[in-house]
């Protein structure tokens, strides 16, 4: 820590806080310091795809969080695997590259009152970083730092159930990032040559590590904000309070601090500092600095209901690494080729389709698999088996993260409130009979598929909805606990452009600002989001 007075200080060096790093150290004149409360990303399995395996769950890698229980799910807590690392969440997540709908940014936009947040005027920003293995077009980028490629293997049994989809409805699609993403296709990938690229490759290490303005700290954890009172009663944040492991460590902002914790981690930083619901920074003994209720409301994720289905005569990844002929062939092929079950994301089908039919646009996400666990971090079925998850992509359901205590070492109170609305129990209802249409059309058929999971027992809109709470897990898509909106809501923390109301010189930059959680994966949304805020925070500067 050669010095402690920077001009801007951006706090998470995840999805959003590696791109805002880059941007903003791009600034000879702008000295940038990056806080990281995890380690540097030099272990082997964030690099290698099927990696993930071994990072969720691991406290090297993840925060190793866990939600409340949960009445939705039946009284069960789940595991909530956030990053913690350089690169965040893109190292440890599916991978997978994933824009939304076009409808999603219209809605930001009536929502918060700014046309900035339209379709026509984010798809620049998406295409400003992408890197798409196919060149430039009206609706992709080339060139830029974060890379889209296709995945390097195919499976019979996923071929089958995209025919099976087909057969059922559902268009075949070669591109889900076009605006409209209904159809069912292989995912792209944020990988390159057969190796995850995460944000830390993409925006730290190529440019701002030479970079003599931009300093990078890594395991420190920051313990709260520091705010200035003007005269006016009006309250500036100045810099930051930092347990760098040893000891605390005041650095100080001249111009903004960029809070780039995600949405677990910004809220909580934002309550331990005084901003956020006054009676539970009363409770808690904290001064109140700013009261705002939405603080860490308005909690959305996007939960999964993995069915799982065995089959007869396809390779499945159960049998393949089910014996040690099996794992010495997959790891010889992916350390020769970069290709084979070692290079592939944890999904690699997927289909956008509706719950029912009448439905304005695709409601339902699948991801695909050939492979089945009770759980990511369980060992894999002894039996052949593909799981087909299903996730409702605008649940109505809202959730909370709380503070349980004023240490920032404690983690906060992870409450999303799954399946807590009429609508979400009977949007899970029919996405498990979509998924069982598909799995009964003809071309799955020579496979066998046996319901295993739920179970063909379940049966009415009561059972399945009662069924979902028992087998559902998190996607790992946190959003909107530190939501955008407009003037006069009282629950909007941000304004359009992702400043803290009535704080001056902080934004909050992460998927936390999202009003309404987008249509599909969220990294590459926030990465959006960054790229804009970048943007903003430089037009203020030179203003």
């Amino acid at each position: 820590m050669s010095d402690t007075t920077f001009d801007y200080i951006v706090i998470g060096a995840g999805t959003a806080g590696a791109l805002m790093a880059n941007r903003l150290s791009a600034d000879k004149q702008s000295r940038v310091l990056l806080i990281e409360a995890g380690r540097r990303d030099d272990y082997h399995w964030i690099h290698i795809p099927v990696g993930y395996l071994y990072c969720i769950g691991n406290p090297r890698t993840d925060w190793l969080y866990n939600t409340e229980p949960d009445a939705g799910l039946n009284g069960r807590a789940l595991r909530y695997p956030r990053g913690k690392a350089l690169g965040g969440s893109s190292s440890i997540n599916g991978m997978i590259y994933m824009r939304g709908q076009s409808r999603d940014y219209e809605q930001w936009a009536d929502l918060t009152g700014d046309d900035e947040w339209r379709w026509h005027n984010v798809l620049p920003a998406f295409k400003k970083h992408e890197d798409y293995y196919l060149g430039a077009d009206e609706l992709h980028g080339a060139g830029g730092e974060w890379r889209v490629e296709k995945q390097r293997l195919r499976w019979d049994i996923l071929d089958a159930f995209a025919e099976a989809a087909v057969q059922a409805g559902i268009p075949h699609s070669t591109d889900f990032n076009r605006g409209s993403n209904e159809g069912v296709g292989y995912f792209q990938v944020n990988q390159k040559d057969g190796w995850r690229w995460n944000t830390a490759k993409a925006f730290l290490r190529p440019t701002c590590y030479g970079r003599p303005n931009f300093e990078l700290w890594t395991g420190a954890q920051v313990s709260r904000l520091i705010f200035d009172t003007r005269t006016d009663g009006s309250h500036r944040c100045t810099g930051v309070q930092v347990w760098d492991g040893h000891e605390m460590v005041i650095a100080h902002a001249t111009r903004e601090t960029l809070l780039c914790a995600g949405s677990i981690g910004s809220p909580q930083i934002l309550q331990l500092s005084g901003v956020g619901p006054a009676d539970l920074l009363r409770e808690h003994g904290i001064d109140v600095v700013h009261d705002a209720p939405g603080v860490g409301a308005n909690l959305q994720d996007h939960l999964q209901i993995r069915a799982v289905y065995k089959i007869k005569d396809a390779p499945t990844l159960n049998v393949l690494a089910s014996s040690l002929y099996g794992k010495a062939k997959i790891g010889l092929e992916y350390m020769l080729r970069r290709t084979g079950p070692m290079s592939m994301a944890p999904s690699q089908l997927g289909a956008f389709t509706r719950s029912s039919p009448d439905r304005e646009w695709p409601n339902l996400e699948y991801h695909v698999q050939p492979l089945s666990l009770d759980a990511f971090g369980e060992p894999l079925h002894t039996f052949p088996a593909f799981t087909a998850s299903v996730c409702n992509l605008n649940p109505t359901s809202r959730g909370t993260v709380r503070i349980k205590s004023p240490r920032f070492e404690d983690a906060p109170a992870i409450a999303p409130n799954y399946l807590s609305t009429d609508e979400d129990r009977r949007v899970a209802a029919e996405s498990l009979r979509v998924t069982r249409r598909i799995a009964s059309q003809p071309a799955l058929a020579k496979y066998s598929p046996e319901e295993w999971k739920p179970g063909v027992q379940y049966q009415s809109d009561e059972e399945l909805a009662r069924l979902a709470g028992d087998i559902a897990t998190t996607i790992f898509h946190p959003v909107g606990t530190t939501r955008m909106g407009r003037d006069g809501d009282p629950m909007a923390v941000l304004d359009a452009r992702m400043r803290v109301r009535g704080i001056h010189g902080l934004r909050v930059v992460d998927a936390g600002a999202m009003p309404t959680i987008t249509s599909g994966n969220t990294n590459s949304p926030t990465l959006m989001m960054a790229e804009k805020a970048a943007a903003w925070v430089r037009e203020a500067t030179a203003e």
